[in-house]
């Protein structure tokens, strides 16, 4: 059976000041955090402006996915599904029944898989329409992206962008052999890390956008660290990096996020604001590329997608037949 929607499976965000305390509620579904730690967090949505644009740029990317879809000749309407906030995967699920929708293509918008984004994502989305019940619409999940060539494209273009509008900031140009360029992804702990692709398929995204981009100085590092500070988690930190390469004589160090697909506060704070400070103190001119977002190549790629597991499916069914 065709596709009659798309559904956008994302974590979601605080729209306002007030919001927060319940989103954070909401992510951490009764684990015990230090009081302490919880107000850090809240902290730091207060330093990006009290909300988080998440929501807001993840509808943005729905919008200009169905205007891509529309543009090839494949119309379909795109839902938006949240983990920890409105619209909720129960909510969004009901919507979808009520609008008759039977046959949903899943992207999750995370780019590398692993038991905390992939696995939970699926998990809940069927938790959801196990709630909903037996008219909810089946969903079939997207095959990886992580190294599509025009994902890749679409991080080497925002690169481009930013080491553009140095150039133009600066009034001279800097040699490539003294930048440094990092990619950014979430940390997770080793035990889970271990059992997953996460970390071969940042690697391999990292590979792919600098080969683009032929820099011959990158590296992978990781953020956003949480949990109990005993436990061993990814490294190596995005600040220790950033010093590392102010010591090896490098002038400049050129952050893209490529784990996350748009701005929201591990972005924000973590990045804009505490790695940045890194960067100052360790005297590096700090560079921070924008996410993909709703660039034109990766919303071409997710309508290429959409369509290709489409076409798998109807011949695995003409076959079947």
């Amino acid at each position: 059976m065709p596709f009659d929607s798309v559904l956008l499976i994302g974590f979601g965000g605080p729209g306002k000041p007030e919001e927060i305390r319940p989103f954070l509620d909401n992510v951490l579904r009764g684990r015990p955090v230090p009081p302490a730690r919880f107000e850090q967090v809240v902290k730091q949505y207060e330093l990006i402006g009290g909300r988080s644009p998440y929501n807001d740029l993840t509808f943005r990317q729905a919008k200009a996915l169905e205007k891509e879809l529309e543009r090839t000749g494949a119309p379909l309407p795109v839902y938006v599904g949240m983990r920890n906030w409105d619209p909720y995967y129960k909510d969004t699920i009901r919507r979808m029944i009520t609008d008759g929708r039977k046959q949903a293509a899943g992207f999750i918008l995370a780019p590398h898989r692993s038991a905390a984004s992939w696995d939970r994502y699926q998990e809940e989305i069927e938790a959801a329409r196990n709630e909903a019940g037996s008219r909810s619409p089946e969903v079939t999940y997207l095959d990886p992206w992580h190294d599509h060539p025009q994902f890749l494209q679409a991080a080497a273009s925002r690169i481009q962008e930013v080491l553009v509008q140095d150039v133009l900031e600066q009034d001279t140009d800097t040699d490539s052999h003294h930048t440094a360029l990092i990619f950014t992804a979430h940390s997770l702990p080793e035990s889970m890390a271990s059992r997953c692709s996460y970390v071969e398929e940042i690697h391999a995204s990292g590979r792919g956008v600098a080969t683009l981009l032929d820099m011959s100085h990158w590296s992978v590092a990781f953020q956003s660290r949480s949990g109990n500070p005993r436990d061993p988690w990814l490294g190596p930190d995005i600040n220790d990096v950033i010093r590392q390469r102010a010591g090896e004589g490098f002038r400049r160090v050129v952050l893209m996020p490529i784990g996350f697909l748009c701005d929201h506060v591990a972005v924000l704070f973590d990045l804009d604001i505490q790695a940045r400070a890194t960067a100052q103190e360790a005297g590096i001119r700090f560079l921070r590329a924008l996410t993909v977002g709703d660039h034109p190549a990766f919303i071409k790629m997710m309508a290429q997608r959409i369509k290709e597991k489409e076409r798998v499916g109807q011949e695995q069914e003409a076959r079947r037949a």
